[in-house]
C-alpha cells in the first residue's frame, strides 16, 4: 500500500540535502520539501481543514504547486487543481461542485473569492503561513483507496466533471510511468506542461520517488524551456506536441546545447509526422515517446516508445501498447470483444482507472462498467497490440492539450440569439493539433450576422482555446440521420482530407 505521502518519505530519507525542485533560481531540498509540505499541512488543519475537505490550487507551475499537489494529499487532504486557463464562470463552477473551502492561487481571485472560505495568496500569504505553522505527521492514517484529488474535466453535458483519482490510482500511474521510462537520481526533469494536469503526477511523484531534480517553468515559452535545459543539463521533461514543435522551431533558430537530454515525452492530441521528424532533427540525443490516456485513467493508458524511429513505419500513426499495468480491449457496443484490426471502442482496465466522478452517479455509470473504463475513443489494435484511435465518439476536440467537447461550445452558440442550428467539431490545425471550428445556420431575421460576431460573443463565456477559431454560416439544415441526430462526420471530413493520421 502507498500513498503519497511515501515519494516524500523515501526522498527524505535517501537524499535529504539533494536539491529536489529549482523554481526561477530558487533551489529546495528533499528536506525543505518534506518540511514545507507538512507546514502547509499544519497550517491548513490550523485553520479549520479536517480530513477530506477540498484545498483548490490555480497557479502556474512552482515549488509551491509542488508542495500543495503532493503535500495537500498527503496530510489527508484532497487537492482540487484548477485550469488556469479556464474562464471565471468554469472556475466557479469548479469550486461550488467541489466543495472546496480554500484556494491558493497566484492571481487576484476576483468572485471567486466569494466561493472559498479562505482565498491564499502565492507567495506572500503562503509564505506567512508556512512560517508559522507546525509540521503535520504525513501519511498517518491514510489509505490508498482515499480520495487524492479531483480534477476537472469537459462534459458532453457543458459542465466540467471533478475526476475522482485516489492515491492507488495516481501511484498506479507513477508506477505505471516509471516502468515504461526508467528514472534515477541523476535526471533532472523541466516540468512544463501545466501541473493542473492528472498528467503531472508522472513527472512530479516520479521524480520525487527516484530522487531526481526537477525544474519548473512558470508559463511555457520555447526559449526559456530550452535555456532552463542548458543550464541545468535537463534529461527529460514532457509537454504537448504543440510545445515540442515550437522548441523545435527556436531549437533551429537559436540552437542551445541540448546534448543532455535522453527523453522527449509528449501527449494531449495528436502529432503530425514532420512535426516528429524536426523534433528529431532538432534534439538528436533524445528519444521521443507518445502517451494516450485520459484524465479518468490517473492518465496513462499506452505507450510509443523510440517514435522517431518509426517515421517510416506505421505504427507511428498508432498510440503504442498497454503499459504494464493495463489491459485494453476494442469492444463492441455490446460488450464483445471485436476481431484484430476491426474498429470498436477502445475499453481499459487497470488500478489507475478513476473512481468516478464526483456527485455524477449517471455519467459514471456510463463509463464505468464491471471495473473498465470506456474511454469513449474509437479505435482498433493490431496483432502486436498496438493501439490506433480513428475517432472520438464523444465528439472530443483536443486543443494544444486541451480537451474541449464539442457540446459545451455548442451550448454557448445556442445562447446567442442569431443561432438556430449550430455544430462544433475539431480541424487540422498546424500549431494546436486541433482547432475548435464551428458551423451556424442562423435564424431569418440574422441571415447578414457576423461570424465575428459570434465568436466575440463565444469568448466571453467560455476559455479563449474553447472558442471557434472560425464559423461558417450556411443557409440550409445541418446534415442529420434518420434520427435526427447531426452528422457531424459529414461536416468535418473535408477538413481532414489527405491527413496523414486519423483523427476525424
Amino acid at each position: 500500500m502507498h500513498t503519497f505521502a511515501d515519494p516524500l518519505k523515501r526522498a527524505m530519507q535517501l537524499a535529504p540535502n539533494k536539491i529536489a525542485v529549482i523554481d526561477d533560481g530558487r533551489s529546495v531540498t528533499f528536506k525543505e520539501l518534506y518540511s514545507r509540505s507538512s507546514r502547509l499541512v499544519g497550517a491548513l488543519q490550523a485553520l479549520g481543514m479536517n480530513r477530506g475537505d477540498r484545498i483548490a490550487i490555480l497557479a502556474g507551475n512552482g515549488h509551491r504547486y509542488l508542495e500543495t499537489y503532493v503535500g495537500v494529499p498527503a496530510g489527508g487532504l484532497v487537492v482540487v487543481p484548477l485550469n488556469t486557463r479556464h474562464a471565471e464562470p468554469e472556475l466557479k463552477y469548479a469550486l461550488e461542485d467541489s466543495g472546496a473551502r480554500v484556494l491558493i492561487t497566484d492571481r487576484e481571485p476576483g468572485a471567486l473569492a466569494d466561493t472559498v472560505e479562505r482565498v491564499i495568496s502565492i507567495p506572500d500569504e503562503f509564505e506567512s503561513l508556512l512560517t508559522d505553522a507546525a509540521e503535520a505527521t504525513l501519511g498517518d492514517d491514510l489509505s490508498e483507496d482515499d480520495l487524492a484529488g479531483l480534477f476537472y474535466t469537459g462534459g458532453t453535458t457543458g459542465l466540467s466533471k471533478g475526476v475522482m483519482l485516489s492515491h492507488r490510482n495516481l501511484i498506479a500511474n507513477t508506477f505505471n510511468w516509471l516502468t515504461a521510462v526508467p528514472q534515477n537520481p541523476n535526471d533532472v526533469f523541466l516540468v512544463m506542461a501545466p501541473m493542473f494536469h492528472a498528467a503531472g503526477s508522472n513527472g512530479i511523484l516520479g521524480s520525487i520517488w527516484t530522487t531526481g531534480c526537477q525544474i519548473t517553468l512558470g508559463a511555457f515559452d520555447p526559449a526559456k524551456a530550452l535555456d532552463l535545459i542548458e543550464k541545468y543539463e535537463v534529461t527529460e521533461t514532457l509537454g504537448v506536441p504543440t510545445m515540442l514543435a515550437a522548441m523545435a522551431e527556436e531549437q533551429h533558430a537559436n540552437p542551445r546545447d541540448t546534448s543532455s537530454l535522453r527523453l522527449l515525452a509528449h501527449g494531449g492530441s495528436p502529432i503530425a509526422t514532420e512535426v516528429i521528424k524536426r523534433t528529431n532533427s532538432a534534439f538528436p540525443t533524445a528519444g521521443l515517446i507518445e502517451v494516450y490516456g485520459a484524465t479518468e485513467l490517473s492518465p496513462l493508458a499506452t505507450i510509443l516508445v523510440d517514435e522517431e524511429l518509426l517515421v517510416s513505419d506505421p505504427r507511428v500513426r498508432s498510440c503504442g501498447q498497454p503499459v504494464l499495468g493495463n489491459s485494453i480491449r476494442i469492444l463492441d457496443k455490446g460488450g464483445r470483444a471485436v476481431a484484430c484490426g476491426e474498429v470498436g471502442e477502445v475499453v481499459v482496465r487497470g488500478t489507475n482507472v478513476m473512481v468516478g466522478y464526483w456527485n455524477k452517479p449517471e455519467q459514471t455509470d456510463a463509463v464505468l462498467k464491471n471495473g473498465d473504463y470506456w474511454t469513449g475513443d474509437l479505435g482498433y489494435m493490431d496483432e502486436d497490440g498496438y493501439v490506433y484511435l480513428v475517432d472520438r465518439s464523444k465528439d472530443m476536440i483536443v486543443s494544444g492539450g486541451e480537451n474541449v467537447y464539442s457540446t459545451e461550445v455548442e451550448e454557448v452558440l445556442y445562447q446567442h440569439p442569431a443561432v438556430l442550428e449550430a455544430a462544433a467539431f475539431g480541424v487540422p490545425d498546424e500549431k494546436w493539433g486541433e482547432a475548435v471550428h464551428a458551423v451556424v445556420v442562423p435564424r431569418p431575421d440574422f441571415h447578414n450576422v457576423d461570424p465575428k460576431e459570434i465568436i466575440n460573443f463565444c469568448r466571453e463565456r467560455i476559455a479563449g482555446y474553447k472558442v471557434p477559431k472560425d464559423i461558417d454560416i450556411r443557409d440550409e439544415p445541418l446534415p442529420k440521420s434518420g434520427p435526427g441526430k447531426v452528422l457531424k462526420r459529414e461536416l468535418r471530413a473535408p477538413f481532414w482530407e489527405g491527413q496523414d493520421r486519423s483523427v476525424n
